[in-house]
């Protein structure tokens, strides 16, 4: 299952965006602990790079994360130039009241009354722009859902110590390259609900999860993995809660829709779904196959281009 999702409003807001990085002095860019790679938009990259911005990555739902994983991503970040990666909870005062200072360090030119920071919150939908942008100020400016894509127009508003907070609407991009994204982002709940099948992308998760944190599984539901594979623990979620159709067989939607909400609210523990290693692997793997079709795509054309020669080998001049 290949999951896209980029609704009209998400173009109008990365060229808004776009326009307003020239004015902008440094970029927070807030992420899924859970998915930190999959969860960065390209996009935001490529608009902050052609200025030359620095950024601050939030590792937002940290809480939600496994706490080993989280610290290899921080690491991972740190050492790209101009970044500054935290992990945080943006639904903690004390976490949130560490961004200025962490901003400051990355532009320490500006922050002053006459050059305030110009700052602009960018991520994906359902990440949590909106409770950061709220937390910083001390009130609610910024609507907050459950549902992806809830803020849909660019604000720009003051805060304290000469601070300027620029909130754009979460964007997604028009293609997602890697299935395996879109699927963690459907899981988390970063895309649209018209956008996927539940039962599907519960499997996938259910597969991840057999992998890489078994005994989750069996903690919270009380079977034994072994053997199993992503449809046999959506099935067995729907044994343990009892879920079941008239005539007997299980009501796989229903189980899906569960399995889903316990990884998403983390009553399932913490987890992470991708790490540094898994995602080099990833891009190897993807560099290997472009590799692989460049090389029988010039294969065709050349069988091509020896067989027109063929055929006019025997035509008169």
């Amino acid at each position: 299952m290949s999951i896209q999702w980029f609704p009209g409003h998400m173009n109008a807001a990365r060229k808004k965006a776009a326009e307003a990085m020239e004015k902008v002095d440094l970029v927070i860019e807030v992420l899924d602990a859970r998915l930190p790679q999959a969860s960065c938009n390209p996009m935001i990259e490529q608009i902050r790079l052609f200025r030359q911005r620095p950024c601050l990555k939030i590792l937002n739902k940290s809480d939600l994360a496994d706490p080993a994983v989280t610290q290899a991503w921080i690491a991972h970040y740190n050492s790209q130039k101009n970044v500054n990666a935290v992990a945080l909870s943006c639904k903690k005062p004390s976490d949130v009241a560490k961004v200025p200072k962490l901003a400051l360090a990355l532009a320490p030119h500006r922050g002053t009354p006459l050059k305030p920071l110009r700052m602009m919150i960018m991520g994906i939908p359902n990440v949590g722009k909106s409770t950061l942008m709220n937390a910083l100020l001390k009130k609610r400016v910024a609507a907050v859902g459950d549902e992806p894509a809830v803020t849909k127009t660019q604000q720009r508003l003051y805060l304290g110590n000469n601070m300027v907070l620029i909130d754009t609407p979460g964007m997604l991009w028009p293609k997602i390259m890697h299935p395996s994204d879109g699927l963690m982002l459907a899981a988390s709940h970063a895309v649209g609900s018209n956008a996927l099948i539940e039962e599907e992308v519960a499997t996938f998760l259910a597969d991840e999860l057999l992998k890489r944190y078994p005994q989750l599984l069996a903690a919270r539901y009380g079977f034994k993995t072994e053997g199993m594979d992503g449809v046999a623990v959506v099935e067995g979620v729907a044994a343990k809660r009892g879920f079941r159709l008239k005539g007997g067989d299980f009501d796989y939607e229903k189980a899906a829709h569960t399995f889903l909400q316990d990884y998403r609210t983390g009553a399932l523990g913490r987890i992470t779904l991708e790490t540094p290693a898994t995602r080099a692997e990833l891009l190897a793997a993807y560099q290997e196959e472009l590799a692989i079709a460049a090389a029988e795509e010039a294969a065709e054309l050349a069988a091509a281009e020896a067989e027109e020669a063929e055929r006019n080998r025997g035509r008169p001049e």
